[in-house]
């Protein structure tokens, strides 16, 4: 033994138990290397050529997530287990170094076994709709936990049941410290059991201020892209306790909701003269209502024996009513709209800016941009056609109004005084 060469060269017995313990611990560390480097290539060589023959995407994965190479790391750790023996007096730390080492790669391991799993899940279409991220955060947080249990019951050589039951006190702590993690674990089970949110959905959520698209369901958050491209993270235990809009159903019933008003200035509000009906006739969308409705008023006056010289007489057409039917047929006639949804063209209550008439319609386009061109596009028609029933559109008086109004005034004024004079 070296021990022994070194005694007989002249040093003392601690002196050379020491430096042989040294040049044996320089030695192991440098097989250590060695063996982990040959480990390495081979393993790393073999796991190469057995992803480029399979046909599969996961072993891809898991070389991708380093499982691979955390299985490089046990030669190391066994030759380290094995050579206690060499050092006498440290036999049992150095046993409990080499096991704890093997423990730390087997955590490793699993947690790039787990990420792997996961992201071979997220290349299916059923992970949009039953997103496992928080699951295996769950699952790599226990390993974690029960890791380093292991790890510390080993250094101190002491039973993991021991330690356990010594950090009793500890769990409050131990709680408070894992409190999101464990808040967002029993949400992620309820989003997930409700089918609440998936990756990619639109959520409107006022509070946090999100309003996009899910990219990211984690254990601890949920993180939104804006439409103006920033992100948002939202606490997972904040979409069970706290309310959120989820834009899904509305996606996936084929068919988005335009529900907006136009005020009538109600002094423009007026019966329909026989010129008006004739000239309301010509108009393709409402030819057949005006046939229709005229018909069923004179019949109505007549068998009523009303006297028609009086407009406010027994049954008469309105340019509001006859406006409503015409926007009904505009709408049932239009190749945007979903006929298989709510169709309502209806009056409001009036308010001080007018008679509201509101379209309540669904367009059988869901994309963003293409829903409000065809929201535009109806509007701009309405806007327009609204004169042709000798209707104005209420808008409040501007700066250009009111210099109309003096102007006109004015030119009043003056033309008075001219004839006076």
């Amino acid at each position: 033994m070296l021990k022994n060469m070194f005694i007989q060269n002249g040093l003392g017995a601690g002196i050379s138990d020491i430096t042989q313990s040294v040049i044996y611990f320089i030695g192991i560390l440098l097989i250590c290397y060695i063996s982990f480097i040959i480990s390495r290539k081979i393993i790393l060589k073999m796991a190469s050529k057995m992803t480029l023959k399979s046909k599969n995407n996961w072993d891809d994965v898991f070389y991708m997530k380093k499982v691979f190479h955390w299985f490089s790391h046990i030669t190391p750790a066994l030759i380290i287990y094995i050579s206690a023996g060499l050092f006498i007096p440290y036999h049992s730390l150095i046993q409990r170094i080499g096991l704890s080492y093997m423990y730390v790669i087997g955590i490793f391991v699993l947690q790039s076994i787990l990420d792997a799993i996961k992201d071979i899940y997220q290349g299916y279409e059923i992970s949009k709709s039953r997103p496992i991220k928080g699951y295996i955060q769950v699952v790599q947080l226990s390993l974690f936990v029960m890791g380093s249990i292991l790890i510390i019951a080993t250094m101190m050589n002491r039973s993991p049941w021991v330690l356990l039951s010594s950090l009793g006190a500890l769990m409050a702590i131990i709680i408070l410290m894992f409190r999101d993690s464990i808040l967002g674990f029993v949400a992620g089970v309820q989003l997930s059991g409700n089918d609440m949110v998936r990756l990619g959905d639109w959520i409107e959520m006022p509070k946090y201020r999100a309003d996009g698209n899910v990219i990211d369901v984690s254990l601890n958050t949920i993180k939104v892209q804006n439409w103006d491209k920033t992100i948002t993270s939202i606490p997972t235990y904040a979409f069970v306790s706290d309310s959120f809009k989820n834009w899904r159903g509305m996606q996936e019933s084929g068919g988005r909701r335009i529900k907006r008003s136009l005020f009538i200035d109600m002094t423009s509000i007026k019966f329909c003269t026989e010129e008006m009906i004739e000239r309301y006739e010509r108009i393709e969308y409402i030819s057949e209502y005006i046939y229709r409705k005229r018909e069923e008023i004179e019949n109505y006056n007549y068998k009523k024996l009303v006297d028609t010289t009086q407009m406010a007489n027994g049954r008469r057409l309105t340019n509001i009513g006859t406006f409503r039917a015409y926007l009904q047929s505009y709408l049932v006639n239009h190749p945007k709209i979903n006929k298989d949804m709510t169709l309502l063209v209806r009056q409001l209550t009036p308010t001080e800016h007018g008679l509201p008439i509101e379209i309540y319609v669904f367009t059988n386009d869901c994309v963003w941009a293409n829903y409000e061109e065809i929201q535009a596009d109806i509007f701009d028609h309405i806007l327009t056609v609204v004169s042709e029933f000798d209707l104005l559109v209420f808008q409040s008086p501007t700066g250009h109004d009111l210099q109309n109004c003096f102007e006109t005034d004015f030119q009043d004024e003056k033309y008075l005084i001219q004839r006076n004079s």
